[in-house]
């Protein structure tokens, strides 16, 4: 078949990861997946919900919001639906994978994911911007002799593959996922799964096709971390 964008079935939407995006926040980052943009921005607080006090836990956690034009058609403003709820925590496990909270002291990172342009894989675009964001709030928690070092276990992506026409894609466009036979996002941490969910939104599908978008996504996010170390200069 041939894509609406004339990219390869294994070839991602071009991506572009700004730093220092926003003037306040500890770290901001504007992520574009070809039309899909997110601003991903991640607020330091020197202190942690209740349930951790005294453990010298540290804990990573995420909102996710689109503009109210973000998509098609307007959406109301502040409506906190359960297809956002289930993003956000999404994103906050994707990124609290990708940490060794108990290097972290008592802090906590914010992270608010707001999709300012939607066409497809906005939680995997928010989840491979948010960790970029955090990161940078992270560097800052160093400066401010907040942590000794960066408690990082690796690198966290996520990427959208599915079945459209009988055929493996990935990084699907929001035409391309609307007319999915199978619809997936996968996160990864370096080499790991972190988390996979996938659907049979048309049909069903076997263990080969199962295997075929597990390779595309890995292919994919394995590009992605790239453009992350590349956009934290490491």
């Amino acid at each position: 078949m041939t894509r609406t964008d004339g990219r390869a079935n294994n070839e991602l939407r071009p991506v572009t990861i700004t730093r220092n995006y926003l003037k306040h926040p500890e770290g901001s980052v504007l992520i574009s997946t070809g039309d899909t943009k997110v601003i991903c921005t991640a607020t330091v607080e020197e202190n942690t919900p209740s349930w951790l006090n005294g453990t010298g836990q540290g804990w990573v956690t995420a909102e996710y919001a689109m503009l109210p034009r973000a998509t098609n058609e307007r959406t109301n403003r502040h409506k906190v639906s359960g297809r956002n709820q289930e993003i956000q925590r999404l994103i906050g496990r994707s990124l609290r994978a990708a940490v060794d909270m108990n290097r972290m002291g008592e802090t906590t990172i914010k992270v608010d994911c707001d999709v300012i342009q939607a066409d497809g894989g906005t939680r995997t675009a928010s989840i491979t911007g948010a960790y970029v964001a955090m990161v940078d709030a992270l560097a800052y928690m160093i400066d401010m002799d907040i942590i000794p070092d960066l408690p990082l276990r690796g690198n966290v992506a996520a990427v959208s593959v599915g079945v459209v026409d009988d055929e493996c894609l990935l990084d699907l466009c929001y035409v391309e996922d609307s007319a999915a036979q199978v619809d997936m996002n996968i996160v990864m941490l370096d080499d790991e799964y972190v988390e996979v969910q996938g659907t049979g939104e048309h049909s069903t599908f076997d263990r080969q096709a199962l295997d075929e978008m597990l390779d595309l996504a890995k292919k994919g996010i394995s590009q992605l971390i790239k453009h992350q170390l590349s956009a934290l200069d490491l």
